[in-house]
């Protein structure tokens, strides 16, 4: 459990301590705020304890909701997400491998590695392997559309210290105007010794704001749109400036001293010992339930952190009993990877052979004494791949935008991806295969395809399809304000989805023997 966890010594009988997220603020700020905090406890993850924790609309397992919550309270940037999972997969049994070292894998172990500290894979081995069982997968990935601070962000303008940044992904950068925002990310720090630590850092307190022009200067922004220039309007500001901490220009910095000073407070070091940041702007508004019935869930980075969770979390709940692993003869496994929102083509992406590489390394790893001819390929064409990225919900204001008959809701279910230009990797059999686990745990289902007269997103689906043959539906949880700095999706869709994941992992082996295609 992290040291900086919320605890409360003596809780007042307003505050309910079991509803407060992991690391939401601090408890001196918390102390000094009983307005926020009443206010916090009371709204922010549910205003109806019943409804966290007890038992979903879907089915009779209890929900994972409020878990979700924790893990978007926590996860501010991909590193943060990865290290949440890191930390939850090592308190569930998962053996920590590195990619640098041999392996000594056996049946029935549960096995995860991280790459940049941005990218997952966790897999679990059924007992009853043999060489040439598949790989049963589920794929996410962790960034989402940012602001990121620019290798020299220092600059002052108009008697502000300002930080400048750049834009990561395709975001709906308005919405990023005149909120409470913060920094946070990775810091390599030079130790007394000489080596090098690295270390994930992150600022809840409001640090930066980008404020929006009064409407009296720019009369006609509600006629004509705000169309702000991203490289001269999109510059958060720090501080107020000080004569005396000015500099000479010949003195300029990369990084205001003010900012270094702020993270090294935060890291516990001096600020000469940061010797490289790399850091994401962050909302610190907190992600929580909201609605007239608590039904929606409000936060930043759904896209993709809800996929994420609820994949790792089915992967480590189908296999935490000695008995879950003993009759299965694939390998389940969780790919989360970075990068998504431009493109997949780096190292942690899905773009590099990451999950193939592994996939290698466990059959060759399994195959022991085995002498015989393509156990890699006979395992990869027995595999299958749920690539799960957020889907477009329908959206009441703009009906139109969606093709009229497949228009996906919110609380109906995990939404099928299909482009017939490929876009999305399914076809008939990964979705038919898909919905008939759907089918069999009675869980709902939804379709959609784009209008003819608009584009296409993509997805990692496929990305890794293509990259050595795999089968693959691409889904999602239907949500809305996608690519927002505050975006909202269904609770039950939640649970839908965790439950049919967890459903994949643990039936998938006997339906996908029913169905020949190639023979």
């Amino acid at each position: 459990m992290a040291m900086n966890r919320l605890q409360l010594l003596k809780p007042s009988p307003i505050l309910k301590p079991f509803l407060l997220p992991k690391y939401p603020f601090s408890t001196s700020f918390l102390k000094a705020n009983n307005r926020l905090c009443r206010f916090y406890t009371t709204h922010l993850r549910s205003s109806n304890p019943d409804q966290i924790g007890e038992t979903s609309k879907s089915g009779e397992n209890p929900s994972i909701v409020g878990d979700l919550l924790d893990y978007l309270n926590e996860s501010w940037t991909h590193f943060h997400a990865t290290a949440e999972a890191k930390r939850q997969l090592l308190a569930a049994g998962f053996h920590l491998l590195n990619e640098n070292d041999e392996w000594d894998l056996k049946p029935g172990g549960r096995y995860f590695f991280t790459r940049n500290m941005s990218s997952l894979v966790a897999f679990a081995v059924g007992e009853k392997y043999t060489l040439g069982s598949g790989f049963h997968v589920v794929a996410a990935h962790t960034d989402s559309p940012c602001l990121k601070l620019k290798p020299k962000s220092a600059s002052s303008k108009s008697g502000f210290l300002m930080i400048n940044v750049q834009t990561y992904g395709a975001g709906l950068w308005h919405t990023w105007f005149d909120r409470d925002l913060s920094v946070a990310g990775r810091a390599i720090l030079k130790a007394g010794d000489g080596s090098f630590i690295h270390k994930l850092v992150k600022v809840k307190k409001p640090l930066l704001r980008v404020p929006t022009l009064a409407i009296h200067l720019d009369r006609s922004v509600n006629t004509d749109g705000f169309k702000p220039n991203l490289e001269t309007h999109l510059v958060p500001l720090l501080a107020t400036k000080h004569e005396e901490t000015s500099t000479k220009p010949e003195e300029k910095t990369t990084h205001h001293p003010l900012l270094m000073q702020v993270l090294s407070d935060e890291l516990g070091c001096c600020a000469n010992e940061i010797v490289s940041i790399e850091l994401n702007v962050c909302d610190t508004q907190p992600s929580c339930l909201g609605g007239g019935n608590n039904e929606f869930i409000f936060s930043g980075r759904l896209d993709n952190l809800a996929s994420s969770y609820c994949a790792f979390r089915a992967l480590v709940d189908s296999c935490q009993l000695p008995e879950d692993l003993s009759n299965e003869h694939a390998i389940r496994m969780v790919a989360l990877f970075d990068n998504e929102e431009v493109g997949s083509n780096s190292l942690q992406g899905a773009g590099a052979p990451t999950m193939f590489q592994a996939m290698r390394r466990i059959v060759d790893c399994l195959a022991q004494e085995y002498v015989g001819e393509g156990g890699f390929e006979r395992a990869i064409r027995e595999s299958f791949l749920v690539s799960a990225d957020m889907a477009h919900g329908v959206h009441p204001n703009f009906v139109d935008k969606h093709e009229e008959h497949h228009r996906p809701q919110l609380q109906k279910g995990l939404v099928i991806k299909h482009n017939a230009n490929q876009r999305y990797a399914t076809s008939a059999v990964t979705a038919f295969l898909f919905k008939e686990v759907a089918a069999i745990h009675n869980l709902p289902t939804q379709e959609f395809v784009v209008r003819n007269d608009m584009g296409c997103g993509s997805t990692i689906g496929p990305i890794l399809a293509s990259g050595v043959g795999i089968r693959t539906v691409d889904c999602g949880i239907a949500q809305l304000s996608m690519h927002s700095v505050r975006e909202m999706c269904g609770k039950e869709d939640i649970d839908i989805a965790y439950k049919h994941f967890k459903a994949y992992f643990q039936t998938f082996s006997s339906i996908d023997k029913k169905l020949k295609v190639d023979y």
